[in-house]
């Protein structure tokens, strides 16, 4: 059970892991250790997640969102594979916390009469100095 926050849990047998051999630098090590670790969590199936959230997982997971709903998490940081096992798990409920959290609906203000007037007055003075960069005429050029 992967704990997200109070009200969201994900169940190990929504999570697949494969591992494969990491890319880089890593001796002898990196050819013989399949450390590298995809996790994939089919997002769009979970029962556990409510709909605005799978929403907000889609919007925020950008490219790793799959055309299948789901979502695909690659680490290949360590040399370890439980740490790299780790650090995708934790990726990924960093990501559903992210999404959990609903954006707070903006209230359209009006601008006060003080910026109102003072963004004016910037706009006139600009104005002013724009109009003193024309060609200087000459004493005798009238």
């Amino acid at each position: 059970m992967l704990h997200v926050n109070d009200h969201i849990s994900i169940d190990e047998w929504e999570l697949v892991e494969s591992f494969t051999r990491a890319q880089g630098p890593g001796g002898q090590n990196v050819n013989k250790v399949a450390t590298a670790v995809e996790l994939r969590f089919e997002a769009a199936r979970s029962p556990n997640l409510p709909e605005p959230v799978k929403r907000r997982l889609q919007r925020i997971a950008g490219r790793r969102w799959t055309n299948e709903g789901a979502i695909i998490i690659q680490v290949q940081d360590t040399r370890s594979q439980a740490r790299n096992r780790d650090i995708a798990r934790q990726r990924l409920v960093d990501l559903i916390a992210r999404a959990a959290i609903a954006p707070k609906r903006r209230i359209a203000t009006r601008p006060t009469l003080g910026s109102q007037r003072r963004r004016l007055a910037a706009k006139t003075a600009r104005g002013q100095v724009k109009s003193l960069r024309g060609r200087v005429a000459e004493p005798g050029d009238d």
